[in-house]
């Protein structure tokens, strides 16, 4: 302490008094000098040599403890026969059982309780089985790269931060009060213990949160409007815990600004099926298995300013076929008939042929682009769709 109470004064002296003209950056140190020194100035300097000398004889003190702490050994190890134990006592495969059944609200709490439960609680084994359970049908391979880059975001800003604070830190850790740089080691200490960035209990807070927007798809977009009933369309998510609901930013329209939709329900999004950007046009891999009463998805757009939604329809017959199975030859033409039964007979969005064996956007400004097509294979989409059919015939 009188080490540091000498080198202190010496510095408050040095640049009160300067023998020669000093650089511009003098002004800035002198000032923490002064502010060093009122620092001080609450203590006297036989409080200061008390304090030096309680120090001196406190560091006694651990010998003294150990001795104390091997004479209560064996009332350490008679612990056990009072029938208490710790969680961390049970075998390790019970306390994985233990952990793989809690909730994930339940895995934080237990992660709080020491170092040792914490590590165990942030393995990425066991929250693997909750992001599968909650997060599964609506997490694609486009919201991991999403997280991705955030992570890289996040890790390049720290990066540029900590080069900013780094000659700074340097600087202050020759004259900083002991107790307060030693608190802002304590904070670099808890940041190190803290959660990793990268981990999948990170990403699972960070969806459970709403801090993270990821990538998905919304059917009947903007609450259903008629302009958009069965139809998916790309978006950026947002999970709101309070509602156990989602809030969806959809892309400009042309002039048209960021449409923002509230309380989106679980089941009218999805993880988007095909790895497609909404501008770009899908390459179909399956007109050549079309048939009449498969059911398919296609891109259609407004304009081409617009991006792509995909909509339901079925595989229909060609207008010279009666749509007998027996005699049907639908399946041979160059030619492929899409159905939208959602729309009355008659209207000019209930049909549309597109090319099977030279197949591009095809469409006018009048009634629009059609873009690529899928055909749907899977059941649960294919009631998805049906589930979400109109109350009334779309004109």
């Amino acid at each position: 302490m009188l080490l540091y109470f000498l080198i202190t004064c010496f510095s408050f002296i040095l640049f009160i008094t300067p023998l020669k003209p000093l650089p511009p950056w003098a002004n800035e140190v002198r000032l923490l000098s002064l502010w060093f020194w009122k620092d001080l100035s609450f203590f006297s300097i036989p409080e200061l040599i008390k304090n030096s000398l309680l120090s001196s004889r406190l560091s006694l003190i651990p010998y003294k403890m150990s001795l104390i702490k091997k004479s209560l050994s064996p009332k350490v190890d008679n612990f056990e026969e009072t029938g208490q134990m710790s969680v961390l006592d049970l075998p390790e495969l019970a306390l994985e059982c233990i952990l793989e059944r809690l909730p994930p609200a339940a895995l934080c709490s237990t992660a709080g309780v020491c170092s040792s439960l914490r590590e165990r609680c942030k393995s990425d084994h066991l929250w693997e089985k909750h992001m599968k359970q909650k997060w599964d049908t609506i997490i694609g391979p486009a919201a991991y790269r999403e997280w991705q880059w955030y992570l890289a975001s996040k890790t390049d800003s720290n990066y540029v931060k900590q080069g900013k604070q780094k000659g700074l830190m340097r600087l202050l850790a020759l004259s900083w009060p002991f107790s307060l740089f030693k608190s802002k080691v304590d904070d670099t200490s808890r940041r190190r213990n803290s959660l990793p960035v990268d981990s999948i209990m990170a990403w699972y807070l960070a969806l459970e949160t709403g801090k993270f927007w990821f990538p998905a798809q919304v059917y009947n977009r903007e609450n259903g409007h008629v302009g958009f009933m069965l139809s998916c369309y790309d978006a950026e998510v947002s999970y709101d815990s309070r509602t156990d609901t989602f809030q969806a930013r959809y892309p400009p329209h042309g002039r048209r600004p960021v449409a923002i939709e509230n309380g989106v329900p679980w089941e009218r999004l999805r993880a988007p099926p095909v790895d497609t950007p909404p501008h770009d046009l899908h390459i179909s891999d399956c007109l050549s298995e079309l048939r009449p009463g498969d059911h398919i998805e296609i891109q259609w757009r407004r304009n081409k300013e617009f991006p792509y939604g995909w909509w339901y329809g079925i595989v229909g017959h060609l207008e010279l076929c009666d749509g007998n199975e027996n005699y049907c030859r639908c399946h041979h033409s160059d030619n492929v008939v899409l159905e939208f039964n959602q729309y009355t007979p008659g209207s000019q969005w209930r049909r549309a042929t597109v090319d099977r064996k030279d197949h591009r956007e095809e469409g006018n400004e009048a009634d629009g682009f059609y873009g690529g097509i899928r055909k749907l294979k899977n059941e649960v989409e294919i009631s998805t769709w049906k589930r979400l059919w109109p109350a009334e015939v779309l004109e």
